[in-house]
C-alpha cells in the first residue's frame, strides 16, 4: 500500500483586529439593504405606472364603448382634456393681450391713418392691366386669342424685379338653367339616397354662385424676362361650334416665373365670350383682378384615423368632373400629400383610370404620422390627366386641401376624430 503525501491546509489569516472586522461586515450589511430598499422603492414605481396606464386605457376603452353622444365617439381622458383647455386658455390670453396692445396703438395714430393703410396694402396686391385680342372666324369655327402686352405690373420684393408670362384657359360652363334642371330630375328619378343629397349639394352650390366648368384649353405664352411692361404678341386657336360659345370664357392669368420654387400670380383677366362680336379681331384693355379658384368637379373622400398605430386612411371612392371630349384614351389619377406638424410625408398616388364624368376608384393610401399631439395636419389631393402621345403629359384639373388648421374645409377632419376606427365619407368641392 502507497502512503499518501499529507496536504497541508494554508491557514489564511486576516492582519486585522476583530473590531475592524467587524465595521467591514457592517458596512457591507448596510450597503446590502440600501441596494434592497431601492429595488423595492423602483419595483413599486414601476407597478404604480402600470396600474396607472391599465386605468387610463380602461377609460378609454368604456368611452369607447359605451361613450357616444350623437353617433360620435369622445375618447379624450379628463387629464387630456384639462391639458388641452389649459393651452386654450393660454393662446386665448395671449391673442387677447395681443389684440389690446393693437388697439391701444391704433386708438393712438388715429383710425383714419389705419383706413388708409388698408387701401394701400389692398392697392399693392393687385395691380397693372392686360391688352388682348379675340377673335371668331365663322368659315373655320375657329376661336383665336391673342395675348399683345402688360403694363405696370408689381416687382417682386427681394429682387425688385419680374419675369411674367401668361397662361390662357378656356374655360366651358354647362347651361345651368336647362340641362342641369332635367339632368338632376333624371337623377332623382333612378339614382339613390346618397347621389340625391348630392345633387342637393349641387343646387346650393349653384344657389351661392358657383357653376361646374371644364377646362377646354389650356395655353402658356412666352416668358419675357425683367420686365414690367411686356410685349408678348403670342397667339392661340382652337376649334369651336358657334353655339358653343356662349358657354365659353376666356381666362388669361398674369403669373411671374420661378425656376426654382412655384409660379407667383399676380392677376387676372375673364371675358365672357356671350353675346360679343367677334366677326373682326376685338382689341380689349382689362385691369387685372384678384385671381380666384374655378370650380372644377368633386371627389368623394373616406377619411380615418387611428390613434394606436397613428396611421392616417385616405379613401378615394369616386371623382365627378364634367368634360366637353368624347375621347377615351383620357386617364387620370390622383396624388395626395399629408404635411403633419410642419413635417412633409411621403406622397402617393392611385392607379391611372380611364376617365369619364364619374370616374370610380375605390382606393385607399396609409400615412403614417408623428408623435402625439397632432397639432397641424392638411391633407392635399392634387388630379392629374395623363394625355398619351411619344411623350406623355400630365395636366393639373383639380385641387383639394383639407385637414386641421383650414377654416373652410375642417368639417370633415372633426367628424373623422369623433369617429376613431371608423372611415368617414364626405363630398368635396375641386377647384383649379
Amino acid at each position: 500500500m502507497i502512503p499518501m503525501p499529507e496536504v497541508q491546509w494554508l491557514d489564511v489569516r486576516m492582519p486585522f483586529p476583530d473590531e475592524v472586522k467587524y465595521a467591514i461586515l457592517a458596512v457591507s450589511v448596510l450597503l446590502f439593504l440600501i441596494a434592497f430598499a431601492i429595488l423595492i422603492w423602483q419595483a413599486q414605481r414601476c407597478c404604480s405606472k402600470t396600474d396607472h396606464l391599465k386605468d387610463s386605457m380602461s377609460s378609454l376603452v368604456t368611452e369607447d364603448s359605451g361613450g357616444q353622444s350623437g353617433g360620435y365617439l369622445n375618447i379624450q381622458s379628463p387629464g387630456v382634456k384639462g391639458e388641452y383647455a389649459q393651452e386654450q386658455v393660454r393662446r386665448l390670453s395671449r391673442c387677447l393681450s395681443l389684440c389690446d396692445s393693437v388697439l391701444a396703438s391704433s386708438g393712438r395714430s388715429g383710425s383714419l391713418e389705419s383706413l388708409e393703410d388698408q387701401e394701400e396694402e389692398e392697392e399693392e396686391e393687385v395691380r397693372g392691366s392686360l391688352r388682348f385680342s379675340l377673335y371668331y372666324d365663322q368659315t373655320q369655327a375657329l376661336l383665336v386669342v391673342t395675348v399683345l402686352e402688360a403694363r405696370d405690373l408689381p416687382l417682386r420684393d427681394f429682387s425688385r424685379s419680374v419675369d411674367p408670362f401668361v397662361r390662357v384657359r378656356l374655360l366651358w360652363a354647362r347651361d345651368t338653367e336647362g340641362g342641369d334642371a332635367e339632368e338632376e330630375e333624371e337623377e332623382e328619378e333612378e339614382e339613390d339616397e346618397g347621389e340625391r343629397r348630392r345633387a342637393k349639394r349641387k343646387k346650393r352650390s349653384a344657389r351661392s354662385g358657383q357653376r361646374l366648368q371644364c377646362v377646354l384649353k389650356e395655353w402658356q405664352s412666352r416668358v419675357v424676362r425683367g420686365s414690367s411692361s411686356p410685349a408678348f404678341g403670342d397667339q392661340f386657336s382652337r376649334t369651336l361650334l358657334e353655339e358653343e360659345l356662349s358657354h365659353v370664357t376666356v381666362k388669361l392669368e398674369v403669373q411671374d416665373f420661378d425656376k426654382y420654387s412655384r409660379h407667383g400670380t399676380l392677376g387676372e383677366v375673364r371675358r365672357p365670350l356671350a353675346n360679343l362680336n367677334m366677326s373682326y379681331p376685338l382689341d380689349l384693355w382689362q385691369d387685372l383682378q384678384k385671381p380666384r379658384k374655378d370650380l372644377v368637379g368633386e371627389v368623394l373622400l373616406s377619411l380615418k384615423y387611428m390613434p394606436t398605430s397613428q396611421r392616417l386612411e385616405v379613401g378615394v371612392l369616386k371623382i365627378r368632373m364634367i368634360s366637353k371630349s368624347s375621347r377615351t384614351d383620357r386617364a387620370v389619377y390622383v396624388r395626395a400629400s399629408v404635411q403633419c406638424n410642419q413635417c412633409r410625408l411621403r406622397h402617393q398616388k392611385t392607379a391611372t383610370k380611364t376617365r369619364w364624368d364619374v370616374t370610380v376608384f375605390n382606393e385607399a393610401m396609409i400615412f403614417l404620422l408623428p408623435d402625439p399631439p397632432v397639432r397641424e395636419c392638411s391633407i392635399t389631393l392634387n388630379v392629374y390627366e395623363m394625355h398619351p402621345g411619344k411623350k406623355p403629359s400630365k395636366r393639373l384639373i383639380g385641387q383639394l386641401s383639407i385637414g386641421k388648421g383650414r377654416q373652410s374645409e375642417d368639417e370633415h377632419w372633426r367628424l373623422m376624430m369623433r369617429s376613431l376606427r371608423q372611415p368617414i365619407a364626405k363630398w368635396h368641392l375641386l377647384y383649379v
